[in-house]
């Protein structure tokens, strides 16, 4: 059932999913946490966006979040925040998607400027309003 803070125009964007996992032995050992990260895809079809649409950045697995800059797939998730191309950003738990305040901020910033969603595994959270 889709949520009712997704609206037609957060459904005229795409929705982006961001994987990320701290270290390569994390991912190596917790493969259970991967996959619920990638199982987020299937909320954002169920709340509306075609698959095609749903843009999975992983590229950042086995890096730590204390910094963006390393972190390309970060980056551009960021980016497309600030354009107005996203309609929700998605992760597993949403304060993981930086440990960085300053970058975690910034995106926080970005999405509520933009109107953007965010959604993790608890809920669907509209900054902008």
């Amino acid at each position: 059932m889709p949520d009712l803070k997704v609206t037609a125009d957060h459904l005229r964007r795409d929705a982006y999913l961001y994987i990320r996992q701290s270290t390569l032995r994390q991912v190596a050992e917790n493969g259970e946490s991967t996959q619920r990260q990638y199982g987020l895809r299937d909320r954002a079809i169920a709340a509306g966006w075609p698959a095609e649409r749903v843009h999975v950045i992983d590229c950042d697995l086995g890096k730590s979040g204390s910094s963006a800059v390393a972190r390309d797939g970060f980056q551009e998730l960021v980016s497309e925040v600030a354009l107005a191309k996203a309609g929700v950003v998605m992760g597993l738990e949403v304060s993981r998607l930086a440990r960085n305040s300053a970058d975690w901020h910034r995106l926080l910033e970005l999405c509520a400027l933009t109107s953007t969603l965010i959604l993790d595994e608890d809920g669907v959270y509209d900054l902008s309003c």
